[in-house]
């Protein structure tokens, strides 16, 4: 099991600082009081135990699938009027001479969004980046301070969806995790700490083990609502997520994830199309139907010859990814060593200016770098593909941006950097014979160099998207090479982008079972389940002989003492007292405030063994899983016997950081022990 020792407190780094980190207790404590109500408990409030939790499950299952709409309206709603406004002013100006202009609506609105999105994260730190680094950290036993807060969901919510439409290369899918873990985390309490007067009497799931299995139910609620593939969100809670699992939690879990996507689908179809309950929009990402062109008879999805090409661009695809995580391990570094320690104003002026670096090379890159291509029916028919995606035609002929090119014509820069990512995705997944390699290959840099500086600043940011539009912009790049330098007509684009970006995906976040279940439920399309897997597998083993996975990298950034599923070669061969502290610092049922201060400032660590002279009175100081003192039920012996007995073990053991026991009662002698009590830790220091 990949948790913390319970009931530990530790300290460490992170990207705002020093961090106080507590342990979960996820395994049951089988003590007297837990005895107590295990009898008392009868059949009928077992049934009723299990039946509220069900409820409690389907609950976080739709609450995750509103939030999801909420956020994907909002994204629609602000990206459109933005767009619209600036291609407006584009297409005017470009006759008027008025370009700078347009330049400057363009950056009013994205500077206004991201400033809004980091106040966001300044209101609540924790709230920056994607959250799936501390959700995971969470589900392997250690709580990170406000990770679950509804505060936090508010912050992220509101702030991803002013990053994306800000114009970042972001992501709203990663978030969307986060989101659900808060949601699986807060609703089964019934209260809340960041509104206190929200308390309701509700006597169930108080314990560390409910909470994580409602956690575990909302982050893959979460992914099941970001990609529409319930199945793979539970895959990737149990791959990704939580190392406590059982055999019941995974119905709970596919349950709350089917809740989630149909709720989801159920509105966003009713909103978009007007047919409520059609289910046409299972996910905020959709990749559309693959199907190649009725008039092309020679094509295919793939072929047996293809899955040499598909290793090919696995290994292309972990070497790209290790180098994503490479250099923005360098840049997180550098902010927390050159942002973080100074006032907060400077992460808002960092992300500003990233957001203005990123306009201005997306509208320079537009109207300098694009090539004006000609329209023809090959593109109309892609269009109608986008029908998947868009709720309207008037939002499927605007997906063609014709900046600055002639009548008949369209620019193809223009076309993927003025667009929602989800339309671009979908342009390079469908469109045949659409984009030049040398834009694909600028695109391809100028997409990679600003999502990895982009990746870490303090706003709401996710990974997914972005690390698939590079990727599909990557495997379109290998089609139009094969197609035009090696003579492979047969092939389909389309399935090389979708290639393209599974291996640069899995370059980056470096998973295998989940992912594949992810992007095979997100196609529609079972006959990609052989090639994507093969890639996801060579991506990751490539990318693992450099670095880690994007999301381990943040956790040991953090300083979280997360432990690995595999242990290293050189630790199989330690033993316990290899790493044991030679002079053990314990402590007694009873001891003076003066012996607790002075161990506590002469240690390191926070935990300390409390042991007893007799075992027969060990349960006499045990409950609820603390030491109290019975002073009713003690048998008391005299204290002439008791400090001779306290003295003489401090002597034995030469470790006790408090003169407590040499000055009471120096007078007496304690009475001499049989053979058979002799303490066991005197006995294991003299055998080591």
């Amino acid at each position: 099991m990949s948790a913390a020792t319970p009931e530990s407190v530790t300290t460490g780094p992170n990207s705002q600082g020093s961090l106080y980190l507590l342990s979960l207790d996820y395994d049951r404590s089988i003590n007297e009081p837990y005895l107590e109500v295990l009898e008392s408990l009868d059949s009928k409030k077992g049934w009723r135990y299990e039946a509220v939790k069900w409820m409690v499950v389907f609950a976080i299952g739709v609450c995750t699938g509103m939030v999801g709409l909420f956020v994907d309206f909002f994204v629609r709603l602000f990206s459109r009027l933005k767009f619209h406004i600036v291609q407006n002013s584009v297409e005017e100006c470009s006759e008027k001479g008025c370009l700078a202009v347009s330049l400057l609506e363009l950056l009013g609105f994205n500077l206004t969004f991201i400033f809004l999105a980091s106040l966001l994260v300044l209101i609540q730190p924790v709230a920056a980046g994607s959250g799936i680094p501390e959700i995971k950290c969470y589900l392997n036993g250690v709580k990170v301070p406000g990770i679950v807060r509804l505060r936090t969901l508010v912050c992220k919510a509101l702030g991803v969806l002013f990053s994306v439409a800000g114009g970042l290369f972001v992501g709203k899918e990663g978030p969307m995790i986060h989101s659900g873990a808060v949601v699986g985390a807060g609703l089964p309490q019934f209260q809340s700490i960041s509104l206190r007067k929200i308390q309701f009497n509700f006597p169930y799931f108080r314990s560390d083990r409910d909470k994580r299995d409602f956690v575990s139910a909302g982050a893959a609620a979460g992914v099941a609502a970001a990609f529409g593939a319930p199945i793979g969100g539970t895959l990737f809670s149990l791959e990704e997520g939580s190392s406590f699992w059982n055999q019941g939690l995974t119905w709970k879990v596919l349950f709350c994830s089917m809740s989630a996507t149909f709720t989801l689908n159920f509105f966003r179809s009713g909103i978009q199309f007007g047919s409520w309950g059609s289910f046409q929009l299972p996910g905020l990402l959709n990749f559309g139907e693959f199907k190649c062109p009725e008039s092309d008879k020679k094509c295919h999805l793939w072929t047996a010859v293809d899955l040499g090409f598909f290793i090919l661009m696995g290994i292309l695809g972990g070497l790209l990814g290790a180098t994503f995580n490479c250099i923005n391990k360098r840049l997180a570094k550098y902010r927390m060593r050159n942002v973080h320690p100074k006032p907060k104003l400077v992460r808002v002026l960092e992300s500003l200016l990233v957001c203005l670096t990123t306009t201005l090379v997306v509208f320079v890159a537009s109207m300098v770098l694009g090539e004006c291509r000609p329209l023809s029916s090959t593109n109309h028919g892609g269009n109608s593909s986008l029908g998947l995606q868009d709720s309207s035609s008037d939002e499927v002929n605007s997906s063609i941006k014709t900046f600055f090119c002639p009548n008949d014509t369209y620019n193809d820069m223009a076309t993927l950097f003025f667009n929602p990512q989800e339309s671009a995705i979908l342009q390079l997944f469908h469109q045949e014979g659409t984009f030049s390699p040398v834009t694909l290959s600028l695109f391809f840099l100028l997409y990679f160099l600003l999502s990895c500086w982009t990746y870490g600043i303090s706003v709401p940011s996710g990974l997914f998207v972005p690390s698939l539009l590079c990727g599909a912009a990557f495997g379109r790049l290998v089609a139009n090479l094969l197609k035009s330098y090696i003579g492979l007509d047969h092939i389909y684009s389309g399935t090389f982008a979708l290639i393209g970006a599974a291996a640069f995906l899995g370059g980056v976040v470096r998973m295998t079972i989940s992912l594949t279940v992810i992007l095979i439920e997100s196609t529609n399309e079972i006959t990609y389940g052989l090639p994507i897997m093969i890639t996801l597998m060579v991506a990751k083993w490539t990318g693992d002989l450099f670095n880690k996975g994007i999301y381990d990298i943040y956790v040991n950034l953090r300083g979280v003492p997360l432990l690995e599923w595999e242990t290293k070669a050189e630790m199989d061969k330690l033993r316990a007292s290899d790493i044991m502290e030679p002079n053990l610092m314990y402590v007694y049922p009873h001891t003076r405030i003066q012996s607790l201060v002075s161990i506590l400032r002469t240690t390191v660590h926070h935990a300390f063994p409390v042991v007893t002279e007799n075992r027969a009175y060990e349960r006499e100081f045990m409950k609820w899983d603390q030491l109290i003192s019975n002073n009713i039920k003690f048998k008391k012996s005299s204290i002439l016997t008791r400090a001779g007995e306290q003295r003489k073990r401090s002597q034995s053991m030469k470790s006790y950081p408090s003169s407590e026991l040499r000055n009471v009662c120096d007078d007496h002698i304690a009475t001499e022990e049989p053979p058979e009590t002799e303490d066991m830790l005197q006995q294991m220091l003299e055998r080591r």
